[in-house]
C-alpha cells in the first residue's frame, strides 16, 4: 500500500518517523482548546475535536496521498478564528465554523482546477512571506499577552505586564527552555516546555490537577454546530476569503518544504501527488469544521519525521493513531493554564517570522507592502485586515510607480474588493 521498498524505507523507520512527528506537534492538543475556549467553545469538546480532526486529516493524507505529512488544527488560524472573527467582528463561533467549512469547499474547488496555480503565481513571493511573518507576529503578541508580559494601556495602547508574578517567570523560563531544546534539535521541545511550565505551576499552586487520563469528554457541544445560514451574510465573505488564502499558501508551502527536505521532488521541481495532498487538505478543513474546530492544515513539523527517515504515508497514519490515543488525556489538557501554553505561541510565532529573510528588501515596491501587511496584523488584531491593507498597498504602489506589468489580474481584483469592503461594509 505505501510502497516502502520503492521509497527506500522500512516499517520500523516509518513508525519511528511517525512518532517523531507526533511528539513535535502534539502540543496543539493542549493549545488549541485553550485558544478556542476564549471564543466561547467548550474546552473539553474542542480537545476531542482537535484530536479527531488531526487523526482524520493525517490518516487521509497517508492513505490517499501517501505523503509523510501530518495534519491538525493550525496555529495562527485558530488565533484568527478566536481573536479576529469571534472577538474582533462579534461573529458567533458557530458562524465562524461555517466560514471554515466554506473556505475548505473553496479550497477543494480551486485544488482540482488550474485556478490554484493561477492564484499562487499571481501573488509575489514577498507578499506570501509577509503573510506568514505577520501571522507569526500576531501569534507572538497573543502569547505575550497570555503570559502576562504585556497588558493593555489606555494611553500607550500596550505596556509591560506585572513582571513580578510567578506566572510570568514560569512562561519566560518555559520559552527559553523550548528555544534552547529546539536549538539542540531535540524533538518535542514545545511539548517539553509546556509540561515543564505546568509542573512548575502545580508546585507553586497556580494550577489545578484534574488527573492525567480518563474517557474522552463528549464532543456534542461543538459537533456539527456550524451555522451555514450565516454564510449568506455578505460580511462573511471576507472571513471565508482570508481563511482560504492563508490555507492555500500555508498548505502549498508546507507540502513543498517537506517534499524538498525528503528529496521527494522531481527534477523539474514538481511534487508527485501534489493534487491529492491538496484535496486532502481541503477535505480535512471541512471535516474539522464539522467536528468543531478551526481550520485543519498540514504541519511543517512533519519535516522532523522526514529528517528521521520517513518517506511514505505510513508516517501520517502512525500520527493519526497516536492522536486517537491522545483522546484519553483530556484531564491533563484541561488542567494546563494559559500562561503555560503561551510560550508555545511565542515560539511558533518567532519561527514563522523567519520567513522575513525571503522578502525582497532591495525593491521598495515589494518590501513596503510586505511591511504594511506585517505591521497591520498585530496592530489591528486581525489577519484579514493585515492581508487587505497589504494587497491594497501592493497594487497602489506598483501602479503609481509605473510598474503595471508586474501586477497580475488576481491581485488587482483582490485589492479592489478589499477597498470596496472597507468603503461599503
Amino acid at each position: 500500500m505505501f510502497k516502502l521498498q520503492e521509497n527506500g524505507t522500512t516499517v520500523r523507520t516509518e513508525l519511528l518517523a511517525g512518532l517523531t512527528t507526533y511528539v513535535t506537534m502534539v502540543y496543539i492538543a493542549f493549545v488549541n482548546p485553550t485558544i478556542l475556549a476564549e471564543a466561547g467553545m467548550e474546552r473539553g469538546a474542542v480537545f476531542v475535536a482537535t484530536c479527531l480532526a488531526a487523526a482524520f486529516g493525517s490518516a487521509l493524507m497517508g492513505l490517499y496521498a501517501n505523503f509523510p505529512i501530518a495534519m491538525a488544527p493550525g496555529m495562527g488560524l485558530n488565533a484568527y478564528f478566536t481573536y479576529s472573527v469571534v472577538k474582533g467582528l462579534g461573529v458567533p463561533w458557530e458562524a465562524a465554523l461555517a466560514a471554515v467549512f466554506a473556505s475548505g469547499v473553496l479550497f477543494l474547488l480551486v485544488s482540482i482546477t488550474p485556478a490554484r496555480q493561477w492564484i499562487i503565481d499571481s501573488i509575489s513571493r514577498s507578499m506570501k512571506m509577509a503573510i506568514s511573518v505577520g501571522i507569526g507576529l500576531f501569534l507572538a503578541v497573543i502569547g505575550m499577552k497570555g503570559a502576562g508580559l504585556i497588558a493593555a494601556d489606555p494611553v500607550t495602547l500596550v505596556t509591560l505586564g506585572d513582571l513580578k508574578t510567578p506566572a510570568v517567570a514560569i512562561a519566560v523560563a518555559a520559552f527559553i527552555l523550548i528555544a534552547a531544546l529546539d536549538a539542540r534539535r531535540i524533538h518535542g521541545a514545545i511539548l517539553i516546555g509546556i509540561v515543564a511550565a505546568y509542573v512548575a505551576a502545580l508546585l507553586l499552586g497556580l494550577a489545578p490537577f484534574s488527573g492525567v487520563a480518563s474517557l474522552p469528554p463528549p464532543i456534542a457541544p461543538v459537533f456539527l454546530k456550524m451555522d451555514l445560514a450565516s454564510l449568506f451574510d455578505i460580511g462573511m465573505a471576507a472571513v471565508v476569503l482570508t481563511l482560504f488564502f492563508v490555507v492555500l499558501f500555508d498548505n502549498t508551502g508546507t507540502i513543498l518544504a517537506v517534499a524538498r527536505a525528503g528529496g521527494m521532488m522531481l527534477p523539474d521541481g514538481s511534487v508527485p501527488r501534489l493534487e491529492r495532498a491538496l484535496v486532502v487538505d481541503s477535505t480535512a478543513a471541512m471535516a474539522g469544521a464539522a467536528l468543531g474546530t478551526s481550520t485543519t492544515t498540514s504541519y511543517i513539523e512533519s519535516a522532523a519525521g522526514v529528517n528521521a527517515g520517513g518517506r511514505t504515508g505510513l508516517v501520517a497514519v502512525t500520527v493519526a493513531i497516536l492522536f486517537l490515543a491522545t483522546l484519553f488525556f483530556a484531564p491533563l489538557a484541561a488542567s494546563i493554564p494559559a500562561f503555560a501554553t503561551a510560550p508555545a505561541l511565542i515560539f511558533v510565532g518567532c519561527l514563522m517570522m523567519a520567513a522575513a529573510k525571503d522578502i525582497e528588501f532591495d525593491d521598495p515596491t515589494e518590501y513596503l507592502p510586505a511591511a504594511v501587511t506585517i505591521i497591520s496584523m498585530p496592530l489591528t488584531f486581525s489577519i484579514a485586515d493585515g492581508i487587505a491593507f497589504g494587497f491594497i498597498a501592493y497594487a497602489g504602489i506598483k501602479a503609481l510607480a509605473g510598474r503595471w506589468a508586474e501586477l497580475r489580474v488576481a491581485v488587482v481584483i483582490l485589492a479592489v474588493l478589499f477597498v470596496l469592503r472597507f468603503a461599503l461594509l
